[in-house]
């Protein structure tokens, strides 16, 4: 069923159809006898619940940052059956993006491109919609703040847009994610450095230590590092007794695709997800479990489309995973594929 409404909905432009779609699922949710039958239709019915970082995720299947940017559908995606969802990316101000299309289909090869550029409505009204959410509804969801720089931001003033964010939020949100590795925000990228990242994140965790209940502080890593700049990472991590790392942002690769060279040249700049990244992101996902013989919880994201990849990127040393592109690709039961 679902496949036939993709097939349709691919006719139109990705970032429109995105908020129709869940737009739409919200509207049906509206109705309580709606809202319950998608829930037990699409909600894992065995008990997967386990507990990473502190916190008891009613199940390992977790929606990535950049799906629900502003919190406006977590009501929506808790019925889908996700243990988890990740908002954002958020940063100090509202900002609109890049300016659109902005976000493009690859159905040959099972992937997104997207150039969106941290659109969202800013950290105060980000978290004041998650504090709405969890006031209404008795839920067990939980919630993870990705947070970002504003993109008029000098670098060496960055540190201050993610403390920023970090305070904004932190009584909304269940974790935190550190966000230098989008590569649709200029210059981001350069904040992966060693000593921008530690000045960032030892920032974070001194702040972190003031509040009342201390909230785990991750760390999104690219899967275009060379193998210097991942190990630094990781040393890093360990050193300062980071709570997580997320293995991995968007690639700006454009290797081994299936479409064409010109069409990869029309689309232009922008981050791939989905299939093409699911043999990278494992890999690192391996790797930093290796290096760290298990110490760091990781979250592995990138080409997870059915339960074998799930359970690939488990038996590699994930702790959790998220989806987002196989999402598009396969539909809202996803999760409950994955877990049944």
């Amino acid at each position: 069923m679902y496949q036939v409404l993709r097939h349709i909905l691919f006719w139109f432009d990705a970032e429109e159809v995105h908020y129709f779609s869940m737009n739409t699922l919200r509207f049906f949710c509206s109705f309580s006898f709606i809202k319950v039958f998608l829930k037990k239709k699409f909600t894992p019915q065995k008990k997967f619940s386990k507990e990473v970082f502190g916190i008891t995720f009613s199940n390992p299947v977790g929606l990535a940052a950049g799906f629900d940017k502003n919190a406006k559908y977590l009501n929506e995606l808790e019925t889908l059956g996700f243990g988890f969802v990740e908002i954002g990316t958020v940063t100090p101000l509202p900002q609109n993006g890049n300016p659109k299309p902005r976000l493009f289909r690859l159905p040959k090869d099972k992937a997104l491109i997207n150039r969106m550029g941290f659109n969202n409505e800013g950290a105060k009204a980000v978290a004041a919609r998650v504090r709405s959410y969890r006031k209404k509804n008795k839920s067990l969801l939980i919630i993870g703040g990705n947070i970002g720089k504003n993109k008029v931001t000098a670098n060496e003033d960055a540190w201050k847009d993610y403390e920023i964010c970090f305070n904004e939020l932190h009584d909304a949100v269940d974790y935190f994610v550190v966000n230098v590795s989008s590569p649709n925000t200029p210059g981001l990228r350069d904040l992966q450095q060693k000593d921008s990242l530690k000045k960032i994140l030892t920032n974070l965790q001194q702040i972190n230590r003031t509040k009342n209940i201390r909230k785990p502080l991750l760390l999104k890593i690219s899967p275009d590092l060379d193998q210097h700049d991942l190990d630094n990472i990781i040393d890093l991590a360990m050193e300062i007794k980071l709570d997580g790392l997320v293995a991995a942002n968007t690639t700006i690769s454009r290797n081994n695709l299936i479409i064409s060279q010109k069409e990869i040249d029309e689309i232009g700049a922008g981050g791939l997800s989905g299939k093409p990244l699911k043999e990278e992101s494992t890999r690192i996902t391996s790797y930093i479990y290796q290096r760290t013989k298990g110490t760091i919880p990781i979250i592995s994201s990138g080409g997870i489309f059915s339960a074998n990849d799930a359970k690939e990127k488990f038996n590699d040393g994930a702790d959790l995973i998220q989806v987002w592109t196989g999402f598009i690709y396969e539909g809202p039961a996803i999760v409950k594929k994955i877990l049944s």
